[in-house]
C-alpha cells in the first residue's frame, strides 16, 4: 500500500482523535477459533456503513499488500476480492483495529453498491419497533 493511502504521519484522524500507527505484528489482532475475525466496512469521507465481512490472516496480509479489500468467505470457503467480478473494487484508505483487537474497521472508497443485491450498502432493513 503506498504512503498516500496510509499516511507515516499523526495527520491521520478518525472520531476527532489521531491514530495510533501500529505495525501489524504488534496490532494484536486476535483470530477466533476459526481463524476469521469481523471487518467492518465504512465508505471513505460519508461515514456510510456498507457491509461486514469475515477476514483471516490471509485476506489481511492481501488487504494491505494490494490496497483493495480481501475476505474470507464463509459459504464458499474460499478467498474474495471485493468487486473483483462487479467492478466495485474497494480502495483501502485506512484499515483501523478496535481496542480489544477483536474487530477491524476498514475506512475504503467504494465506488458504487457493496451489498450484491445492488444495494449501496448491505444495511438497508431496519426492524420495526415492538410497540
Amino acid at each position: 500500500m503506498s504512503d498516500e493511502t496510509l499516511p507515516s504521519d499523526a495527520t491521520l484522524c478518525y472520531a476527532g482523535e489521531p491514530l495510533e500507527l501500529v505495525d501489524l505484528d504488534a496490532a494484536g489482532i486476535k483470530f477466533d477459533q476459526r481463524g476469521l475475525v469481523p471487518c467492518v466496512v465504512q465508505q471513505h469521507g460519508t461515514g456510510e456503513v456498507l457491509m461486514v465481512a469475515w477476514m483471516n490472516q490471509e485476506s489481511l496480509r492481501l488487504t494491505l499488500q494490494t490496497g483493495t479489500t480481501w475476505f474470507w468467505s464463509r459459504s464458499r470457503s474460499e478467498l474474495w476480492n471485493k468487486g473483483a467480478t462487479s467492478g466495485n473494487v474497494q480502495q483501502l484508505k485506512a484499515l483501523l483495529v478496535d481496542c480489544d483487537g477483536d474487530t477491524l474497521l476498514a475506512v475504503v472508497d467504494s465506488p458504487g453498491p457493496a451489498c450484491h443485491t445492488g444495494h449501496r450498502s448491505c444495511m438497508f432493513r431496519a426492524i420495526r419497533r415492538e410497540g
